[in-house]
């Protein structure tokens, strides 16, 4: 019998450009959800907050800077850790991308600019289309887009083309982003980072 673990705490960025939403293809080597289609999501640091969490997992994860554009709501799912239940509770953000050169950690990873009619047909998952549809104001499509934007308002100015553009001291050239971790396949980097 599965009895529950421990809560974790996650924040996700539903990145938005150009009428397109972000997603992500995770790594085949992951053990949690290998191959998945889905947006910018992680475990939040100890003490860190919903949104600057959102915004390193996005840097971790593709490479892009963001800012936060608003919260769009709450999500949560059960998963299994070690035999044991672990209740997930997760933060989704609106955010609009400061930099567009993608820049994933391995290299089986894909990654797509997909309209949001677009998305269950790419194969992303009902819980990420659930986060998505949260963001869009509850619809993938056009009529969505318009909602997000009469809800929140224009996200502002166009991002930078390349992080080339931007001063040297917000983007190491030639860097990768640091692999995104596995909580569920390092121990280690659980204990390293409590």
């Amino acid at each position: 019998m599965n009895q529950i673990a421990a809560d974790t705490y996650l924040a996700a960025a539903v990145v938005v450009h150009h009428a397109r939403v972000l997603i992500v293809r995770r790594s085949y080597r992951e053990r949690f959800l290998p191959g998945a289609w889905g947006v910018p999501c992680g475990k939040l640091d100890r003490g860190e907050s919903a949104e600057s969490g959102a915004l390193r997992e996005l840097k971790e994860e593709t490479g892009l800077l963001g800012t936060i554009v608003a919260h769009t709501g709450s999500t949560s799912f059960l998963s299994d850790y070690q035999g044991r239940r672990v209740h997930n509770h997760q933060e989704n953000f609106i955010v609009r991308p400061l930099t567009l050169d993608v820049v994933l950690p391995s290299a089986d990873q894909v990654y797509r600019w997909a309209r949001p009619a677009e998305l269950a047909e790419a194969g992303v998952d009902a819980y990420n289309l659930t986060v998505i549809r949260q963001a869009l104001g509850g619809r993938l499509d056009a009529v969505g887009l318009r909602a997000m934007t009469a809800r929140f308002g224009h996200p502002g100015p166009l991002p930078f083309n390349s992080p080339k553009t931007l001063p040297g001291n917000r983007v190491q050239q030639g860097r990768r982003p640091a692999a995104a971790e596995s909580w569920a396949a390092d121990a280690r980097a659980r204990r390293g980072r409590r």
